[in-house]
């Protein structure tokens, strides 16, 4: 996982992001303030997953920014580990934390091949 962890480094200093990982999914925990599930996409495309999300900002009437340093557009991806695909993938936000579980790839389970004499 040195690409991942790479990519990881890489991201905008405004977002945070922890990958956890189990004997069956990786869990992406990535802090995205004033993200909701409707203004954020989640793809997995040849072994990458990318992130694109997007946050309103409400300015009062009487007030103008003087400065602006907060991205409203999240544009991410980040390299998947060898054994996930995607496959059965779940996300969730919640208070501007979005969580990705994606299932590792499992093994077929032992199958055996019948053999026949001609």
């Amino acid at each position: 996982m040195p690409a991942l962890r790479e990519a990881l480094r890489d991201l905008p200093d405004a977002v945070f992001a922890d990958v956890l990982e189990s004997e069956d999914a990786y869990l992406f925990v990535l802090d995205l303030p004033g993200v909701t599930a409707e203004s954020i996409d989640a793809t997995v495309e040849g072994g990458r997953l990318r992130i694109e999300g997007q946050r309103t900002k409400d300015t009062p009437g009487e007030f103008r920014f003087v400065r602006e340093d907060r991205s409203v557009f999240l544009d991410v991806e980040l390299p998947l580990p060898p054994d996930t695909t995607g496959q059965g993938a779940e996300g969730t936000v919640e208070n501007g934390v979005l969580e990705l579980r994606l299932p590792k790839a499992t093994a077929a389970p032992k199958t055996t091949i019948p053999i026949d004499e001609d």
